[in-house]
């Protein structure tokens, strides 16, 4: 059976099990801190980065999120995540890399390192300019989601895409850390609570960092 390394506040591990869920594909979770640099780890993964997904009974080893989600996308075939033409895809491409990186960078970064590397491995005060700074790129980012959605059933067309999945994910991080405010973004709230309502999503919503505590909103379906 499939290993995925992983630990609750991953974005990139999210995007992995979102695709599982959606695939049907099972696999067993090991909680793995990249901070602690476990040797076992570093040796499985040198860059000690999440995620890696191991089937020690073939001798596959597979590291990093998008590599994952492709590897699945080409070996399963339930729930294409990448659909369409060649345009198409290069479009949901487009926006997944969008969300892993520019996203990432600007909102979800900052707050992972803020409010749980700080709390965590730092045994430090976040900075509240730092989380400002984060908190005023989530809404300009959010608001360049509610354009994709004016134009689109899904972030990248009309069908749920890689995209939706590595938004949501990011999203998803940032909202637990409590980065996100959805006030005046109709349309990304309403998608974002639709892609919490897919099984896929559930228990994602349900699992918590060591000490770290969610908004109260944050697993509801009604935001």
């Amino acid at each position: 059976m499939w290993r995925l390394y992983q630990f609750p506040l991953c974005p990139f591990s999210r995007k992995v099990r979102l695709l599982l869920g959606e695939k049907g594909i099972a696999c067993e979770l090991s909680k793995e801190y990249p901070w602690a640099r476990r040797d076992e780890f570093v040796d499985l993964n040198p860059a000690v980065q999440t995620p890696v997904m191991v089937d020690t009974e073939r001798g596959v080893t597979l590291i990093d999120s998008t590599v994952i989600c492709e590897f699945f996308e080409e070996t399963v075939s339930k729930a294409a995540m990448l659909n369409g033409t060649a345009t198409d895809r290069a479009e949901a491409r487009r926006l997944a890399t969008w969300f892993d990186t520019i996203f990432f960078r600007d909102v979800t970064a900052p707050l992972l390192f803020e409010r749980m590397l700080k709390r965590i491995v730092y045994k430090q005060a976040p900075d509240g300019q730092v989380l400002r700074t984060a908190m005023k790129a989530a809404v300009e980012h959010l608001d360049y989601l509610d354009y994709l959605l004016d134009h689109h059933n899904w972030v990248a067309g009309s069908q749920m895409s890689m995209a939706d999945l590595a938004a949501a994910a990011q999203i998803s991080i940032a909202d637990y850390l409590g980065g996100i405010d959805w006030k005046s973004h109709e349309q990304a709230k309403r998608w974002y609570v639709g892609m919490k309502s897919r099984p896929s999503f559930r228990p994602l919503l349900s699992e918590r960092m060591e000490g770290i505590v969610p908004p109260a909103d944050y697993d509801k379906l009604d935001l």
